[in-house]
């Protein structure tokens, strides 16, 4: 009790202690004055406490009644502990297709009166039930399907034309809703958006076929705002064997030559690798050289259902110690091949719990493919759902900081480390990469161009690399062609 009496108490008059030493001098005894208040002063600190706390406890309890989310709560509460998770962290899903209708639907055409941001839509996906599924981000996939007119992904297509298109009216539909959306090319940009009550908004390229297989295309396209590209899609290209071409028979090639170097400029860039959809042998390939975590923007567990488009456990395992993510999707045909019509919310819980308990809590996410697949499990019918799903993940024994990490606070991670290895890349004085694909055909120029280099004017002699498509004219009116039609090739 000696430490609880103040300085001022023990030099006080009244109580002050006098002291005796022993006959050799080495010991003192402390003697109090006998005070007939001197208890009350010991103890005055005490009593104003405690009557202070007597005071203020129905205040206390007021506040905990007016904010339940600095209370505790009844755990088994999962709609209350819902709600305090998502109103803290953003909710971000890694894959919805809504820009694609817009392409398919209205043509990109946005502003003729047809299309109301506000109005509650047909499908999966419109602002009132992002807004009721608590969603704090959404990735949209610029997605353009492969071209089945093309034999070779080196044969000319309409495909990065309309990429293109799809990243403009994207962009024009985020912008179109700013009391709602905020477009975001930075982790730091969607947390700011989220504090702001708004839905961070970012752009995925679904496909590398969308890109032509060009390393430089992707550069550009990182330039417009896109942030992650799935490596493929349902076909093959110049960078990686897809999931969809080993299912009809195709060999499993993996990453291909250009592939490793699409993978070096998608670090130097900061770009996010996205391997879903690619096949297990281009997984791994990819996860063996990257210097930067990957994501699956949606994807299942193999193990779960041995669909092809799933990630297997050593695949999940690899993605555990890259440090990347497993976004798990939605599409009822990878979440029960034998019975897709069967497939309920509880199968979208099945596979992100074993996706967690193989790569851990830290590496699953949320990918739904939205507006993309034509039918979803009973229980996750659009974008208002994310809440009962969380719900149900808590009743299996999810707690609130690893609902946390699924539903956002992972991939803002994963992107944050991305760029950050990003810049110590670019800091090392790496170059952007230059290779191209070894079959590609390039376009000859003309024999009489002013021609840089001695070997090259030489080489449009030698092989006669024609004329431009030029005419004169000789009497008005008449134009006379000069020379045949130009080939290039």
């Amino acid at each position: 009790m000696a430490d609880a009496i103040s300085n001022s108490e023990l030099n006080s008059e009244q109580d002050a202690p006098f002291q005796t030493g022993t006959p050799n001098g080495n010991a003192i005894i402390v003697h109090p004055q006998v005070s007939h208040h001197g208890w009350l002063r010991r103890w005055r600190g005490a009593l104003v406490t405690a009557s202070f706390a007597i005071l203020i406890a129905p205040f206390t309890s007021l506040g905990s009644w007016l904010s339940p989310t600095e209370a505790s709560i009844d755990p088994t509460n999962y709609a209350l502990r819902t709600k305090r998770v998502l109103e803290t962290t953003p909710l971000i899903d890694g894959h919805n297709d809504f820009p694609w209708l817009l392409r398919v639907e209205l043509h990109n055409r946005i502003y003729d009166g047809k299309y109301d941001p506000k109005q509650r839509l047909l499908g999966h996906t419109d602002i009132g039930r992002m807004r009721q599924g608590m969603m704090g981000g959404q990735f949209w996939s610029v997605h353009v399907k492969c071209d089945a007119a093309q034999k070779h992904f080196e044969d000319p297509s309409w495909i990065v034309r309309d990429t293109l298109e799809q990243i403009d009216v994207a962009k024009r539909f985020i912008a179109e809703s700013p009391e709602t959306f905020t477009y975001c090319e930075t982790p730091s940009c969607a947390r700011t958006a989220f504090k702001n009550g708004r839905i961070a908004s970012m752009l995925g390229i679904e496909g590398g076929h969308q890109l032509g297989g060009s390393i430089a295309a992707v550069r550009q396209a990182y330039d417009l705002g896109v942030r992650y590209i799935t490596t493929t899609h349902n076909c093959d290209n110049a960078w990686a064997t897809s999931a969809s071409s080993v299912a009809r028979g195709d060999p499993d090639n993996g990453l291909t030559s250009l592939g490793a170097a699409y993978v070096r400029e998608m670090n130097r860039l900061g770009m996010m690798i996205d391997l879903s959809h690619v096949s297990h042998q281009t997984m791994r390939d990819a996860l063996s050289i990257t210097q930067t975590p990957v994501i699956f923007s949606h994807s299942g567990a193999y193990s779960v259902t041995p669909h092809l488009r799933n990630v297997p456990d050593d695949v999940l395992r690899s993605v555990r110690r890259n440090g990347g993510i497993v976004m798990a999707v939605f599409v009822n045909r990878f979440l029960n091949m034998q019975d897709p019509n069967a497939v309920t919310i509880h199968d979208v819980v099945d596979h992100i719990w074993h996706i967690a308990e193989i790569a851990g809590w830290e590496h699953v996410g949320i990918g739904s493919d939205f507006s993309g697949t034509p039918f979803t499990p009973s229980g996750l019918e659009d974008v208002s759902k994310y809440p009962d799903l969380i719900e149900l993940l808590m009743a299996r024994g999810a707690t609130d900081d690893q609902i946390r990490l699924l539903v956002g606070d992972n991939l803002l991670r994963v992107w944050e480390s991305i760029q950050r290895r990003a810049q110590q890349i670019q800091a090392q004085g790496e170059k952007p990469v230059e290779e191209e694909f070894e079959g590609r055909k390039w376009h000859k120029g003309y024999k009489n161009s002013p021609y840089m280099y001695r070997e090259t004017r030489e080489r449009a002699a030698r092989e006669n690399w024609g004329h431009p498509d030029q005419f004169n004219v000789g009497k008005p009116g008449d134009q006379d062609t000069a020379v045949k039609a130009e080939n290039d090739l």
